[in-house]
């Protein structure tokens, strides 16, 4: 395989995710190929005949064979099937098949299972962890349970809906209750996923991903929670609340939150703060997260009238022309605050939980900023007003650098393993500058 970047061709292995034909018999009648990774296809087969409502329990199945060479599954259940099997196209990757949207009667749902905001996020980063398929060469959907403090069963395949059949299966063939539990999905949560979750008995379902209206309304008959677009520390409610325990953290009264809008974008080509990241323009997403964390918000700009949308205050430069310095010496100038947290509206995955450990130090004289492998990080840190006569100093000498006053400044250095345990893929600091970083960021959410 051959990769282009930048005018620049360079030769790398060939690692595609693998398709397998797997030819199901059931009380020896024909009644589906199913198209999936080659691996663990018990799993798979025993969870299809699951969700299709053919078998219920483990003493359904008398007899099962899984050749994993011929790709030939020959399987003996309790009971016949139905003489007649309509199958129903959906909406899964590469139009998967099912025979019936009704994977069983819905089970109930204990009350009393609820989940912290926190075991999402933390669920959802194990569950990347453990994907070590896509880690290799992308293409594959991932799924888990989750009994809110351990993964109990995790599945990768091409298909989003083979990963959950694989769930069901391994539940099924191990014994494991999946009532009450969590369960995550890389993909789309649509009718059929949400329909199968029922059966199950889930509590709360959480995808990286969008839910349909359909699934939204499933999980609200069944008393589902249902999360969407699972990024960082945050996520959107679309079904049943009442299933995550989440406590409003105060906001920062003695913290401003400053976000910079008032570059050229010159590598862009256009107002990158305008660009839409999750349906969301990047300077929205920044907004809404500064105003979670701070009583005070800025937009610094030299452009106001762009950003009519944004109700909060707009400053202009005090010095035009000066760059990021520039931005941030106007913010602690006009700032009713102390101390300002300052990020660029480039910036999308803003970590509020990295944001408040920075604001809480509080012995960290002018500068607390953090370190990454990438070096220090002054546009993700919290300025003291003790830097304004330092920066003037620099800004009077023509300098547009923000590290250009460190050298007059007592200045914290947060070390990037502190920052790692609380964002352990750096996500805090992308900042799209480029077509192509813009690009790699739609690919990757």
């Amino acid at each position: 395989m051959i990769r282009y970047d930048k005018g620049i061709t360079t030769e790398i292995p060939n690692e595609f995710p693998a398709e397998f034909p797997v030819k199901l018999t059931v009380n020896g009648r024909n009644i589906a190929t199913l198209v999936a990774s080659p691996h663990e296809l018990r799993f798979l087969v025993a969870g299809f005949l699951r969700t299709q409502g053919f078998v219920r329990e483990i003493g359904d199945i008398l007899t099962m064979g899984v050749c994993d060479e011929s790709g030939e599954a020959a399987v003996r259940i309790r009971g016949e099937l139905p003489e007649r099997l309509t199958p129903v196209l959906t909406s899964g990757c590469g139009a998967g098949i099912s025979f019936s949207f009704n994977a069983g009667v819905p089970r109930r749902v204990p009350s009393d299972a609820t989940f912290p905001a926190e075991a999402v996020f933390t669920a959802m980063r194990e569950m990347a962890q453990l994907s070590e398929r896509y880690g290799r060469h992308g293409g594959i959907h991932s799924a888990a349970i989750s009994d809110g403090s351990n993964i109990l069963l995790h599945a990768e395949d091409l298909g989003r809906h083979n990963t959950i059949d694989r769930l069901a299966g391994q539940a099924l063939l191990t014994g494991i209750d999946l009532t009450g539990c969590l369960l995550l999905t890389s993909g789309r949560v649509s009718t059929e996923m949400a329909a199968k979750a029922a059966s199950f008995g889930v509590a709360l379902i959480a995808s990286r991903t969008s839910p349909t209206d359909m699934a939204v309304r499933i999980c609200r008959e069944s008393g589902i929670g249902l999360v969407g677009y699972v990024r960082g520390e945050s996520f959107r409610i679309a079904a049943c609340p009442e299933r995550l325990r989440m406590k409003p953290q105060a906001r920062f009264s003695d913290v401003a939150g400053v976000i910079l809008a008032g570059g050229e974008s010159r590598r862009m080509g256009r107002n990158k703060a305008l660009l839409e990241v999750n349906g969301e323009r990047m300077i929205e997403t920044a907004y809404r997260r500064m105003t979670e964390l701070f009583d005070e918000v800025l937009l610094v700009t030299n452009t106001p009238e762009c950003y009519d949308f944004i109700p909060c205050r707009k400053i202009a430069d005090i010095y035009p022309g000066m760059g990021p310095l520039g931005g941030i010496h106007a913010a602690l100038t006009s700032s009713t605050a102390e101390r300002a947290f300052v990020t660029a509206c480039d910036m999308p995955g803003l970590n509020p939980r990295l944001i408040r450990e920075l604001c809480s130090i509080q012995d960290g004289g002018d500068v607390v900023i953090p370190e990454t492998p990438g070096g220090l990080e002054p546009l993700h840190a919290v300025y003291s007003k003790s830097c304004l006569p330092k920066m003037e100093k620099m800004l009077l000498a023509g300098e547009r650098r923000i590290l250009s006053f460190f050298d007059l400044a007592q200045v914290r250095l947060v070390p990037r393993g502190r920052i790692a345990a609380l964002d352990p893929d750096y996500a805090s600091f992308r900042n799209i500058n480029t077509q192509e970083d813009y690009r790699l960021l739609a690919q990757t959410d």
